[in-house]
């Protein structure tokens, strides 16, 4: 498909350039903020393509690969190959967001898919700049783009008896926590048989909380 032209590792501190940057199997990237076993959002690659087109300045998209292909042409449930050993699952395109308009007013609107894909790591080890990317197909379960049937899919696969709490909810459908505002209702508009699964964390509930352990697998 092409090649990783350039790694950033985000850091509390800030953006991080590198020239390699380890991945760790089910986690992240090494020393990233966004590092998380429970999260579909572990990195971002975004396309050199967009910087171009919409002159950003660097870091703009805030992603963590950059690419030399057009990252909007990619699909969920397909894995990358990058360099020798690294294997990510691709899980949904990042949502172009207000605050991109920081950068160029207008700019959420105009990119669109644009923004960049989200990223499990299937098999870590190192990357860097210049590896080749190939795409191996679709070989994982494909994750919905609309975030509302990402937290149907999660609460689908909450256990019998158990619930999840709205911040874990959120966590595992890879949301904002501001959006566990509008949970009661979304999940009220789902139907009788979600009602019960998703709780406040101030809930009395005395039923096993679940964290979500085992939804990436299945």
């Amino acid at each position: 498909m092409g090649q990783v032209t350039a790694l950033t590792i985000r850091t509390a501190a800030g953006s991080l350039n590198a020239d390699r940057a380890r991945l760790i199997d089910g986690a992240g990237i090494d020393g990233d903020v966004h590092a998380d076993p429970l999260s579909p959002r572990q990195l971002l690659l975004a396309s050199a393509q967009a910087y171009d087109q919409f002159s950003l300045p660097p870091h703009a998209l805030r992603e963590n690969l950059l690419v030399d292909f057009d990252t909007s042409t990619l699909v969920s449930g397909a894995v990358l190959r990058i360099g020798g050993e690294v294997r990510l699952r691709l899980m949904f395109q990042c949502e172009a967001c207000g605050q991109l308009d920081i950068q160029q007013s207008g700019l959420s609107r105009k990119l669109g898919t644009r923004r960049g894909m989200l990223a499990r790591v299937l098999a870590g080890g190192l990357v860097q700049r210049g590896d080749r990317v190939q795409d191996l197909g679709v070989l994982e379960a494909p994750w919905p783009e609309d975030w509302r049937r990402r937290i149907a899919q999660v609460l689908d696969a909450v256990p019998p008896g158990a619930v999840i709490e709205y911040k874990q909810l959120a966590r595992l459908a890879g949301v904002q926590p501001s959006y566990c505002r509008a949970f009661p209702r979304l999940i009220d508009s789902l139907g009788e048989r979600y009602a019960a699964k998703a709780i406040a964390a101030r809930s009395a509930s005395m039923r096993h909380r679940w964290n979500g352990e085992g939804l990436f697998e299945r």
